[in-house]
């Protein structure tokens, strides 16, 4: 990276030694949950994440079925490999509809899972290997220890977690070194501050949060008569007398960009980023004007005044719904 690097995204550190970008580009929506993507554009976007100094991209071998995997595999074939980063979430278990079926957290799953996503990247190391959530079937033990089994090969470089509480999280800690918990962060979802945030900064633990924007909701470009043909048509907070009060909340966010000169979105992600240099967002930005946006995000220095406003604009707890429908929320280890 360049002294052109937009600042903060030069690099934080996530556990012992992890050196990744301010911002993390989560790639998902270029393959699945959030309707058609067009593969140029999200190689495009990937290169121009990078050229801007983005070191960490995010996906999960089921995203798509492997199709995600293989998109940044086409994506890095120009690319130097330790050029990037890559964070990969295993275990869930779908069909070829579509369909969700629980999560694989056992130690044969983990080897299995592994050798397709290697395949699949083209490379012969993951920097970051997580279940994508808690196996209540498997002992955490159990998984992180596999894991740890590939750390020893070389195939792993670092052990991460996502959507696990306080709990899991030292259990797992005290098999191995957690190097960060994936989880969601956001004004609107502010679940961790609680006791999952204070217990990964005991332990060194970074943490990488997705849904900064709330799947959209609080970007500041959705609207009320916006329709959903994905899989936020069943999000709560996406619904009915929901979704008027949430976009209240937002509104009242944009006075308060509008008196920085920057984005809704931009805002939204200033926070997070300010929420400590053990924070890493990551944003599923699917084309290069998205991308744009949330790079300038670096560049918005929040002030003790700045935060006090957007606290009083979107208050603890003030969103309706809850951020995913009741079935998902009841499979969350962090929400127990």
């Amino acid at each position: 990276m360049t002294d052109s690097t937009p600042r903060g995204a030069r690099d934080r550190r996530l556990g012992r030694d992890l050196r990744v970008s301010a911002l993390g580009l989560g790639c998902m929506g270029m393959s699945d949950l959030y309707g058609p993507a067009d593969e140029a554009e999200s190689v495009a976007t990937i290169h121009a994440a990078i050229d801007a100094g983005v070191t960490l991209l995010d996906t999960g071998d089921f995203y798509g079925m492997g199709h995600n995997e293989m998109l940044i595999r086409r994506a890095l074939a120009d690319r130097a490999r330790d050029d990037v980063a890559i964070s990969v979430k295993f275990g869930a278990l779908r069909d070829a509809d579509g369909g969700w079926h629980g999560n694989d957290g056992r130690p044969e799953a983990v080897r299995n899972f592994l050798a397709y996503t290697l395949r699949r990247l083209g490379t012969d190391h993951v920097d970051v290997y997580r279940p994508a959530r808690l196996d209540p079937a498997v002992p955490i033990e159990d998984t992180v220890g596999a894991i740890a089994e590939q750390v020893g090969k070389g195939h792993v470089r670092h052990i991460g977690l996502s959507e696990v509480g306080a709990e899991t999280l030292r259990r797992a800690h005290a098999v191995h070194p957690i190097t960060d918990l994936q989880i969601e962060y956001s004004l609107i979802s502010r679940g961790i501050e609680e006791d999952i945030l204070p217990t990964a900064r005991e332990l060194g633990i970074g943490v990488t949060a997705y849904g900064v924007l709330s799947r959209g909701l609080i970007s500041g470009h959705w609207t009320a008569s916006r329709q959903v043909a994905d899989f936020r048509s069943a999000s709560p907070r996406f619904q009915g007398g929901n979704l008027d009060h949430n976009l209240a909340l937002v509104e009242a966010l944009r006075a308060v960009a509008a008196g920085k000169g920057v984005s809704v979105a931009q805002l939204a992600i200033a926070w997070v980023l300010a929420q400590g240099d053990d924070v890493v967002p990551l944003v599923g930005a699917r084309r290069r004007d998205r991308l744009t946006e949330a790079l300038g995000a670096l560049e918005v220095e929040l002030t003790p005044a700045d935060l006090a406003a957007i606290e009083a604009a979107v208050p603890r707890d003030a969103a309706a719904g809850s951020r995913y429908a009741e079935a998902q929320m009841t499979h969350l280890d962090s929400e127990h």
